[in-house]
């Protein structure tokens, strides 16, 4: 059996270590089984990456087998394929952020800091994965490079903006996939495809060498079969020794159910899975308490108007509307031009409202290990209606977007975790928690993976 025949949450970092601690498989193994993954007619993997990287892929994994040979393991994540969002620079490679506009740019003269400490690490980048243009939806359409099919369903939208990252993970061209989130691109993917995606702390992870959205917003996080995985990943990125998780026993967790908002418009999967997670965490000795957080309506409120999102992406993209907004996706280069009509003020009573609405929120939460709603209110819709409508499109990328747009406005990291049952579409449980506390919440996260994630499904 090989690792592609593992359920996918079988293909953790730890198995994978192990195998190859082992001597059952060895890195250059492992390489030739995601390269055959990508190429395998029966998988997107010409829409789930915009570039492969053969060469430097096939360097790192000799490389790591030959140091393991020697009795020497740069880390947990020696030896093993990963996949990295085409918003952050590689070496020799051309950052495009998922645009055919930026295609002729400059190959990139060094990698992102994230990416080059996980190279130091040992990873074995295998490419660049496709992604909404400018990172600037949660669905995960491209014009340009094609959309990659959800691996539950190829009719339906893999969750953007990452869109390949969560597809070369489900579908074995990596172990994990770097992805960044800004506005929920990293949780999106991950609740729409099954895994656990970590949202990080805003300056946790540094950006040098990724393409911005929203400078105030971004973040760069893993997404991967499981908290532990995260656990690694977040590890290195952030230049922190990687430690084992430290799960927290489930009957001393309180955790908050957001009431409101968070649970509006819910799809009949969706509600399902939620109110049987929440269920499972109390039967498991959780306190699970439903709290009304008016900081979560003041904080849609304000993404509704533009948030920072829309100024900050209009202020990143400006000097190239002009010239070249016929070769932009129209439904990209219509949010971005939103950003015109913002003005200073408006763009300063934006910012006074996040500092008090953070603070309010941090105060509300002490006590709780967690705030708790559904990822997003769907399952991953088919792709065919938002192709054809502009409307559809709208309305479904700003419903898709709300839940997990609320923890960037409250500077929260946060976790999305698989929840639903065999035989449904996959669904997200989101866990929120104030800025900075990322290793803890890993910790609680892990306490509620071995709950809710039903490891059948």
């Amino acid at each position: 059996m090989t690792w592609l025949d593992r359920p996918i949450n079988r293909r953790t970092v730890s198995d994978l270590g192990e195998a190859l601690a082992a001597g059952e498989t060895t890195a250059e193994a492992l390489l030739d089984e995601a390269e055959a993954a990508i190429a395998d007619p029966a998988k997107p993997g010409n829409t789930a990456f915009i570039a492969t990287t053969p060469t430097a892929a096939r360097a790192a994994a000799r490389a790591a087998d030959i140091q393991r040979a020697a009795g020497w393991t740069a880390s947990p994540l020696a030896g093993l394929p990963i996949s990295v969002k085409d918003l952050l620079d590689m070496t020799g490679e051309v950052t495009r952020a998922g645009s055919a506009l930026m295609a002729g740019n400059a190959p990139a003269a060094a990698d992102a800091l994230a990416v080059a400490r996980l190279r130091q690490a040992g990873a074995v980048v295998v490419g660049r994965t496709n992604m909404t243009e400018f990172a600037f939806s949660g669905l995960g359409l491209n014009p340009h490079y094609g959309t990659p099919g959800n691996p539950a369903d190829r009719a339906r939208v893999p969750g953007g903006s990452s869109a390949g990252a969560g597809v070369s993970v489900v579908d074995g061209m990596a172990t994990v996939a770097i992805g960044t989130d800004t506005g929920g691109s990293v949780r999106i993917p991950s609740a729409f495809t099954g895994l656990v995606g970590f949202k990080t702390s805003h300056g946790r992870i540094p950006l040098d060498g990724c393409f911005p959205l929203a400078p105030s917003l971004d973040t760069i996080g893993p997404l991967a079969p499981s908290v532990a995985c995260c656990a690694v990943v977040d590890a290195i990125m952030a230049g922190e020794p990687v430690r084992p998780l430290r799960p927290r026993a489930r009957e001393g967790l309180r955790l908050a159910v957001a009431e409101g908002v968070a649970q509006e418009d819910l799809d009949d999967t969706v509600a399902r899975a939620f109110a049987r997670a929440i269920d499972r965490l109390s039967q498991a000795g959780a306190r699970c308490e439903p709290v009304v957080l008016p900081e979560f309506d003041e904080a849609v409120a304000a993404n509704r108007l533009g948030g920072l999102v829309v100024p900050e992406a209009y202020n990143t993209h400006a000097a190239r509307l002009d010239s070249y907004r016929d070769r932009i996706d129209p439904r990209v280069l219509a949010r971005i031009q939103r950003g015109a009509g913002i003005t200073a003020h408006d763009l300063l009573e934006i910012q006074r409202l996040r500092t008090a609405v953070i603070a309010g929120f941090t105060a509300r939460l002490r006590g709780f290990d967690g705030v708790l709603l559904p990822t997003v209110p769907v399952v991953a819709p088919e792709i065919a209606p938002l192709e054809a409508s502009d409307d559809v499109y709208g309305r479904t990328n700003a419903l898709v977007l709300r839940n997990t747009s609320i923890g960037n406005f409250l500077n929260v990291c946060a976790v999305s975790l698989p929840c639903h049952a065999g035989g449904e579409l996959p669904v997200g449980l989101q866990i929120m928690a104030p800025w900075g506390s990322d290793r803890a919440l890993l910790d609680v996260a892990a306490a509620v993976e071995a709950v809710v994630c039903n490891r059948d499904a």
